[in-house]
């Protein structure tokens, strides 16, 4: 209820307003003729001239004072709010410890540069603009102030010697794009093609679902499955638990846990989780290296070194947030059946956060166009495609007659799936077979794996360029691997992203001798995003951000490209990407019901797997809580560098009403400051 209005106090306040005087009252007539306005009135004629003088002389100081004291608070508050962003954008710019970050400090430098330049450009057309000259240029001849020669002269130089040269860049990087862009008309026509005569690879024979009988084990191949780990607390459980309920016969069948864990914690932990089942009779091995040379490829190569291997004909790897279902090896072991020159038998990823935000979304578009499109007509048509690293049987003999697990890069997947295709062997992809896995929710994970899956392929075409001149494979096969697999789509696609549509466009703006059309600013981009949205086409609301964000990616893809090709910074360190178990015990029995298993009996291995652990849990509860750390936001100098190079191009844009160029690098901007500011995604901790 609101308080009674006290008219006691009401009435005392307006008689004392009656005997005072009102020595300030601001008026709104002249408010525009000072700074401040101050009438002085007195209610008392007896008061002499002088008086009234010194009073307002003396109180006029004080007010100065006053505002001058709140001017000076201002400045100082605005100072030191300055300096604190300041100190917190140095706490908070990325590390240097990141692979694409210490890689990038000559990129960085260079953007720099050009930065520092286009402000230069800049500040020049303003001018220019100011004085008119955008309208009736002047000439050498006829000018008269130094500042009208300079930009005369400037005219010049920039028509005769610098367009020119930046016309053909853009005219090669426009190529370029046209022929990616042919190459993704192409697939999507052979992904159409595969639609309409209902292509798919077909088995020779089939293994019933449920239980196995007693009396035909022996007719069951011998499997060993490799679960890779490295400090993956956050998601061990769901892919050993996942995988010990394969519906396989458990004699059959030998699961190894590659524990590369330098973290006391998560060994303990998936011990006991490898104990736990082991005890409940499945078939487990936990396999821990002292030295952790290699990464994922030293940890594959040391597990197939032992000697119970040569016992086992296939091996199905996993990563360890990686949860195939439980018909898993039943819907891929058949197509080795009759087939003894198939090395590779690679499922589809599906996604159980692909809608958690905007940046897992995006990535589900890319992941769903390289699979359904890609990984699905280079498996039809030539029987090759790169290996995923994960969700894929291979056939241990192909194994070791392409030469095994190398270390000599940070791909060891498409390594071995060169080598193997280079020895002709054949692959063949399953669009329906679906392995459920975690995309990663952060900025910063996603940003250091694409940085590995960029660099990689290009270390790997510096070492096998040689073997593939060399192999016994026809040309045509090795035209593919040269131009498509490598050159097109590894190199020169992050080439052209970043060059034609970061560094071409903004100078042809600022250079109009030199233009890019509209087509290659808008239309083309826009129909191949089109095209790259259709195997997802619930992301359709997203296809201007995915347009702009794959081009904000392209700094990061291209700054990897040239690292591995030329061996620059850390382009050979692994890091693994950050997961943060998003997948349930509800994620688990839904994939059960899609295999159309037995829910009942999976419920009960879930429930038990999840009772796992626990103990640990409970123990390092404690050490979790004191460990835990605030999310905040990281910045990104490159992007944000790149954003303050497209919104000052956007600013000259606007001065000429280019309408698409300017509308582009607004758009393209600010997709660089979103990304620089980390406002995407998931914050790190």
């Amino acid at each position: 209820m609101s308080r009674e209005p006290n008219y006691e106090f009401q009435e005392w306040w307006n008689k004392q307003r009656e005997k005072n005087h009102d020595f300030f009252t601001n008026d709104s007539n002249n408010a525009n003729k000072g700074f401040l306005t101050v009438e002085i009135r007195s209610l008392n004629p007896d008061l002499t001239t002088e008086k009234d003088r010194s009073r307002s002389a003396r109180q006029l100081s004080w007010i100065c004072l006053l505002r001058f004291q709140q001017l000076a608070n201002s400045l100082a508050w605005i100072t030191n709010s300055f300096l604190l962003l300041l100190r917190t954008a140095n706490r908070r710019i990325s590390a240097a410890d990141s692979p694409s970050d210490s890689s990038a400090s000559r990129l960085y430098r260079i953007i720099k540069f050009f930065l520092f330049l286009v402000v230069l450009l800049l500040c020049v057309e303003l001018v220019a603009y100011f004085k008119g000259w955008h309208f009736s240029p002047p000439s050498a001849a006829s000018a008269e102030a130094a500042v009208e020669l300079f930009y005369a002269l400037w005219l010049e130089i920039r028509a005769d010697y610098l367009a020119p040269p930046l016309q053909s860049l853009a005219n090669v990087c426009i190529v370029l794009f046209l022929i990616q862009s042919m190459d993704r008309v192409l697939l999507m026509l052979g992904c159409l093609w595969i639609k309409i005569r209902r292509i798919k690879p077909t088995a020779s024979m089939e293994y019933p679902m449920g239980r196995v009988e007693t009396g035909s084990v022996d007719y069951y191949p011998m499997v060993l499955v490799q679960i890779p780990m490295c400090n993956e607390k956050e998601v061990y459980q769901q892919s050993i638990a996942a995988v010990c309920i394969m519906d396989w016969p458990k004699e059959r069948m030998l699961v190894q846990v590659l524990d590369d864990s330098d973290e006391l914690d998560a060994q303990n932990l998936i011990q006991a989780e490898v104990q736990k089942w082991h005890q409940r009779g499945v078939h487990i091995l936990y396999r821990h290296r002292l030295i952790r040379s290699g990464y994922k490829a030293g940890n594959l190569k040391s597990a197939m070194s032992s000697d119970y291997v040569k016992n086992y004909e296939f091996v199905a790897i996993f990563d360890a947030d990686f949860q195939p279902a439980p018909d898993f090896l039943k819907k891929t072991i058949p197509h080795f059946k009759g087939n003894d020159d198939l090395a590779l038998v690679q499922a589809r990823w599906a996604f159980v956060n692909k809608d958690e935000n905007l940046l897992t979304r995006l990535q589900n578009i890319n992941l769903s166009f390289h699979f359904e499109v890609e990984q699905q007509v280079n498996g039809v048509f030539i029987n090759f495609f790169g290996f995923n690293g994960t969700a894929g049987v291979w056939r241990i003999k192909a194994l070791e007659d392409c030469g095994g697990w190398l270390e000599r890069t940070t791909v060891e997947d498409m390594d071995i799936a060169v080598r193997a295709h280079l020895c002709g062997w054949k692959f063949v992809y399953l669009n329906d077979v679906k392995c459920y896995c975690e995309l990663p929710e952060s900025y910063e994970a996603y940003k250091k794996q694409q940085y590995r899956w960029h660099s990689g392929p290009m270390q790997l075409f510096r070492l096998c360029f040689l073997d593939i001149l060399h192999s016994k494979v026809n040309k045509a096969k090795k035209a593919n691997l040269i131009f498509l697999f490598f050159l097109l789509r590894k190199l020169i696609l992050p080439f052209y992203s970043f060059t034609l549509f970061c560094i071409i466009l903004p100078l042809t703006i600022f250079l109009p001798e030199a233009e890019l059309p509209a087509w290659v600013v808008c239309y083309v981009p826009g129909i191949m995003s089109v095209l790259n949205i259709l195997p997802a086409p619930r992301s359709f609301p997203f296809i201007v951000p995915y347009l702009l964000f794959e081009n904000t990616m392209s700094v990061t893809k291209f700054n990897a490209m040239i690292s591995g090709l030329f061996r620059l910074g850390n382009s050979y360190e692994w890091i693994v990407t950050k997961k943060l178990g998003r997948s349930s015990e509800a994620d688990l029995v839904a994939f059960e019901n899609e295999s159309d298993s037995s829910v009942t009996e999976t419920t009960s291995f879930l429930r038990s797997s999840s009772d796992s652990g626990l103990e640990e849990l409970s123990k390092l509860e404690v050490t979790s809580r004191r460990s835990v750390k605030t999310k905040r936001n990281r910045l990104y100098r490159m992007e944000l560098t790149l954003a303050f190079i497209l919104l000052s191009a956007a600013g000259r844009s606007l001065l000429s009403a280019q309408g698409i160029h300017f509308y582009f690098l607004l758009f393209q901007g600010i997709s660089f400051l979103v990304v620089g500011l980390d406002l995407i995604g998931e914050q790190i901790d």
